[in-house]
């Protein structure tokens, strides 16, 4: 059974980091591409960050380019997101997803507050 489990995350003030973990089991973690995607409140899904299998190739949303950065531990089946000079519009529910064998998995997802 795949299963991905986001920790980290909480009340953090503006200009402030944090990181995201999620831990993935029940697949071959590091055959697979894994993406960040986010919610904030009242909104749509955002896709936040995504990186390949190897680990060699990251792409980024425009919102959080050059401040975010994801990178993972195909050891461990562990994903990542340092999340540096936060701001109010960061605020959201980070989930953590996997394509696997053509179904979408989802973490249940850990919220940021980035508030004063």
């Amino acid at each position: 059974e795949v299963q991905l489990v986001e920790s980290g995350g909480g009340l953090v003030q503006p200009g402030e980091s944090t990181r995201l973990s999620c831990a993935a089991s029940g697949f071959t973690f590091s055959a697979y591409t894994m993406t960040w995607v986010r919610q904030a409140p009242g909104k749509g899904l955002e896709w936040v960050s995504s990186m390949n299998s190897l680990g060699d190739n990251q792409k980024y949303g425009d919102s959080v380019k050059g401040r975010f950065t994801i990178s993972r531990d195909n050891i461990n089946s562990m994903l990542y997101l340092q999340m540096n000079s936060l701001k109010p519009e960061d605020t959201a529910v980070y989930y953590c997803n996997a394509v696997v064998r053509a179904t979408n998995y989802w973490g249940q997802g850990t919220q940021v507050t980035v508030s004063s």
